[in-house]
Parts: structure tokens; C-alpha cells; sequence
């Protein structure tokens, strides 16, 4: 079942515009950004620290994979990805389930707008090379 899962999941991602691999980028943050939350809740700092270094990560792709010659977009992007890192880190460090929320709120809006985004592009023709990027399994 666990592989079956897993390479539904690779064959997702593999036929999956640009725009839907952002999405689901966002998915994964978002998720990993309530267990991280809970966990802290819960007083389990390892699991906690385990669920925001995932989201972390996630945060660093979108923010490496702007095309920062796309104009004030990928400018307010950034600066918001940079933000969000720098939130997590401070949430990390005062252990602090208030702002990952925060953090995942904000996420959580920027996903609906980049769902909406998704949901008219234009389907391009299949990848000629492979995607690589976080591990959304997780």
C-alpha cells in the first residue's frame, strides 16, 4: 500500500504544471507547519523541530525557484518567504505554536491565491526532464 501511495505520488508530481507543483509545495508547508505546531503544543520539541525543519526546507525551494527577473511578483515573494523563515526560526527558538499559526495562516492564503493561479494555466506538454525537489511524503 506504502508503494503503491508512493509512486502515485511520483507520478503526480512528475505530470504536474509548474503552477500545481506550487501548490502542492504549499500542501506539504502547510501540513508540516500544524504537526509542528501540535507537536509544540503537546511539549514534544523533537517531533516539533522534526515537522518545521520539513516546512523549512519547503520554504527555501519557492524561495530558490523564483525567477527574480519576473519584476515586483518575485520581489514581494521573496520578501515574504524570507519573513516566513525568519518566523520559523524565532517560533523554533521560543518554541512558540503561536507563530507557526501565524505562519500557516498566511501560507494558507497565499495557497488559495497560487490553487487559483494553477486552475487556468495553460497545459504544457509532458516534462522532459525530471522534477526534483522537497519530499512531500513526509
Amino acid at each position: 500500500m506504502v508503494a503503491q501511495h508512493s509512486q502515485y505520488t511520483a507520478r503526480a508530481i512528475q505530470t504536474a504544471s509548474p503552477g500545481q507543483l506550487v501548490v502542492m509545495l504549499y500542501d506539504g508547508m502547510i501540513r508540516f507547519l500544524g504537526q509542528s505546531k501540535a507537536a509544540m503544543e503537546r511539549g514534544e520539541r523533537g517531533e516539533a523541530g522534526l515537522k518545521m525543519s520539513r516546512a523549512q526546507a519547503i520554504v527555501t525551494e519557492l524561495r530558490c525557484s523564483l525567477d527574480m527577473t519576473q519584476g515586483s511578483i518575485s520581489d514581494n515573494l521573496a520578501s515574504i518567504y524570507d519573513w516566513v523563515s525568519e518566523e520559523l526560526m524565532g517560533a523554533r527558538l521560543e518554541n512558540d505554536p503561536a507563530r507557526v499559526g501565524r505562519v500557516s495562516d498566511m501560507m494558507t492564503d497565499l495557497r488559495g491565491a497560487w490553487a487559483q493561479i494553477a486552475a487556468t494555466e495553460k497545459p504544457t506538454a509532458e516534462r522532459s526532464r525530471p522534477v526534483v525537489g522537497v519530499n512531500l511524503a513526509g
